[in-house]
């Protein structure tokens, strides 16, 4: 049953995202309008397409609920996995998905301290410099900057020839 609700769900999650099904349901609604003066706006006209609408809304929440939770459930392994593949990396930060919110809270804390740290920030720095002088030596291009990732100040006196 659980299979069959998985692959049905990641169908469904993926035929409702098309540009295809938006177009079906803005033909549906256009109709529905035109018929308006056909059935004189009566309260059952206007009752089949608030039943339509809920019905489909109340199984799409399942569904892309499902599909959500399968996302976040792989992306969270391929996140585990290259946390122990990378030398260096602290293996116990794996499985934090699981902790309190309260604990999560900490962490951030604690990890938004560690970036305003002077070292820190140095070696952010020398890690940026790092990533841009390769991503040069790759692609030939001009210089390549992170976005609010400021050079340190240079501590050259300026040219008195300027």
């Amino acid at each position: 049953m659980h299979d069959f609700f998985r692959k049905i769900a990641a169908r469904v999650s993926i035929l409702a995202g098309t540009a295809a099904t938006f177009l079906l349901a803005v033909t549906v609604i256009v109709v529905w309008g035109f018929t308006g003066p056909m059935f004189h706006y009566s309260d059952t006209w206007q009752l089949v397409i608030n039943t339509g609408t809920t019905i489909v809304t109340f199984l799409m929440v399942f569904l892309i609920q499902n599909t959500q939770n399968r996302d976040g459930k792989a992306v969270q392994i391929k996140l585990d996995e290259l946390i122990r593949a990378t030398k260096g990396a602290r293996t116990s930060y794996v499985g934090l998905e699981d902790l309190s919110d309260d604990d999560l809270g900490e962490l951030d804390r604690q990890f938004k301290e560690l970036a305003h740290n002077p070292a820190s920030v140095r070696a952010i720095s020398k890690l940026h410099a790092k990533i841009a002088q390769e991503h040069e030596r790759r692609h030939g291009e001009g210089s390549f900057h992170f976005p609010g990732h400021h050079e340190p100040e240079s501590t050259a006196k300026p040219d008195a020839r300027l």
